[in-house]
């Protein structure tokens, strides 16, 4: 069946238990496209029914990740100028823990219409008829003990229950016979047995409500228009149609988005790396990359386009272009991307995001000129796949490096040759103008010193560079030399090309 929305309106649920998973991202992501492709808008709310999960701070951390990745939220949570959580929009509470009340005023409307009913069983008997299940090869479920009872008997049972300060649960009354239909944006549509589907509870013996009750109440209350969740909410789908019918409300649209998985088919999670968005932006992992890899994760705009800004994503965003296959998380392909925006980053912006990554070191960058950064980072950026990697790799630029002698041996040489040319060079530096150390004329010098004396390029080159970045593999020795003149001048060469001959000696 069609609906008309009068609005679009989607929401991102997330409860509060610590950092942003990488689906959670993509939830979020995908609604936010959605709502601002169709002029909607996107509600956060907080689902924190499940008291013994909630992590302190998590909500601020949330919308401080969000905010920085540029998803922002109509209604719901933001965060004020001080960095404190606060809450907008006419629909609220947004926070579960704070709607009680409605969600035990419509349990208690179900019991009456007899789509749910009270439920009294212990623990103790809910695992022996789970053990016996099992073991007969059922699926476990409970077996409606509670729903044979008579009217008389639950009054009786809620009387003691009370005597002892107890609650019972309330469970959903699933129909005996026939099927539940759920039409899905992503997945088509989709029919349930209901022989399958368990009498759940849907509020808790503490007053709290289930996900179940919780989320039909909230996407009713808030209007919702179209929910967008993971694939593994599909199987609670039909029970939730049930329970829209039951109160006789009409059910948003459903748009279920694939399982991310690892490469080698199994879940994402923590064991196998890093699945935490701040964990990625920590390492040096561009904002922007990070957003158009994970739109990828079970979306294709049937384009050739690989790169997409945030506006470019939301004009192209549909859901009829989600898979229904898993997405793969491939940290090669993200890699590749964050690589990519790297490189086409502007030098200013770049520099001011590596910083961080260099103090990490123990470099004081506010020491060197602005310029030295600059010229070092234009070495590098084209290298680097996360800005992470920019210490490691340029730390000879503020230390002394340190290596082995044999190092500095050319494959075609031996010390000999290398302490005479590390010589030679020592020689040509000390009499080389200081107007002559700009790559190009320092590279038409050194090659020119090279020919005057018969030498050839590998047995000069390859010490000099060692000298000055003691790696086996870095950028050239011109724009090595001619950088390290810009940050720590003519000296430093000199004094580096003075500990290769040292240590040959």
């Amino acid at each position: 069946m069609a609906h008309t929305h009068p609005e679009i309106r989607t929401r991102f649920a997330p409860s509060p238990t610590g950092f942003v998973h990488i689906g959670s991202l993509r939830t979020a992501l995908f609604a936010f496209l959605f709502a601002r492709k169709n002029s909607g808008k996107l509600i956060l709310r907080i689902e924190d029914t499940d008291q013994n999960r909630f992590v302190e701070g998590a909500v601020e951390n949330l919308l401080k990740v969000m905010q920085h990745l540029g998803i922002n939220f109509d209604e719901g949570f933001y965060l004020d100028d001080q960095g404190k959580v606060q809450e907008k929009g006419e629909k609220g509470p947004y926070l579960q823990s704070q709607r009680l009340e409605l969600y035990k005023k419509y349990a208690l409307e179900l019991v009456e219409k007899g789509s749910a009913y009270y439920c009294f069983c212990d623990e103790q008997r809910l695992e022996e008829v789970r053990k016996e299940q099992i073991a007969l090869k059922k699926p476990p479920m409970y077996d409606r003990l509670c729903r044979k009872l008579t009217p008389e008997e639950v009054r009786e049972k809620l009387n003691e229950a009370k005597a002892q300060g107890k609650n019972p649960v309330i469970r959903q009354a699933i129909p005996e016979g026939g099927s539940t239909l759920v039409p899905d944006l992503v997945y088509g549509e989709m029919t349930y047995e209901h022989r399958i589907l368990d009498d759940q509870v849907i509020l808790k013996s503490d007053g709290f409500p289930t996900y179940h009750l919780a989320v039909v109440v909230d996407d009713h209350f808030m209007e919702i228009s179209h929910v967008i969740r993971g694939e593994e909410w599909i199987p609670s789908t039909p029970k939730h149609i049930l329970l829209y019918q039951a109160l006789g409300w009409a059910p948003p649209e459903f748009a279920h988005v694939p399982l991310i998985l690892n490469p080698d088919k199994s879940k994402l999670s923590k064991r196998q790396g890093d699945v935490a968005v701040e964990d990625f932006l920590s390492k040096g992992y561009l904002k922007e990359a990070l957003i158009n890899f994970v739109a990828f994760l079970g979306w294709n705009p049937k384009t050739d386009q690989e790169i997409f800004s945030l506006q470019e994503l939301i004009e192209q965003f549909d859901l009829k272009k989600i898979n229904k296959s898993a997405a793969i998380f491939d940290l090669a392909k993200l890699d590749w991307l964050n690589s990519l925006y790297i490189r086409n980053k502007p030098l200013r912006e770049t520099v001011a995001l590596a910083l961080p990554f260099w103090e990490l070191l123990g470099i004081n960058t506010e020491s060197y000129p602005k310029e030295y950064l600059s010229e070092i980072l234009t070495l590098e950026k084209d290298r680097l796949k996360k800005l992470s990697e920019i210490g490691e790799r340029t730390k000879y630029f503020f230390a002394q490096p340190e290596y082995e002698k044999e190092l500095l041996i050319w494959k075609k040489a031996d010390a000999n040759d290398a302490s005479h040319k590390l010589q030679k060079l020592y020689e040509f530096f000390t009499n080389l103008p200081e107007g002559r150390f700009q790559k190009t004329s320092l590279e038409e010098e050194l090659k020119k010193f090279i020919g005057q004396n018969g030498f050839d390029n590998g047995s000069v080159l390859w010490p000099l560079r060692t000298c000055l970045t003691g790696m086996a593999a870095s950028p050239g020795p011109f724009e090595v030399a001619a950088t390290l003149f810009i940050g720590l001048g003519k000296t430093e060469i000199l004094k580096r090309i003075k500990i290769g001959i040292d240590k040959l000696a």
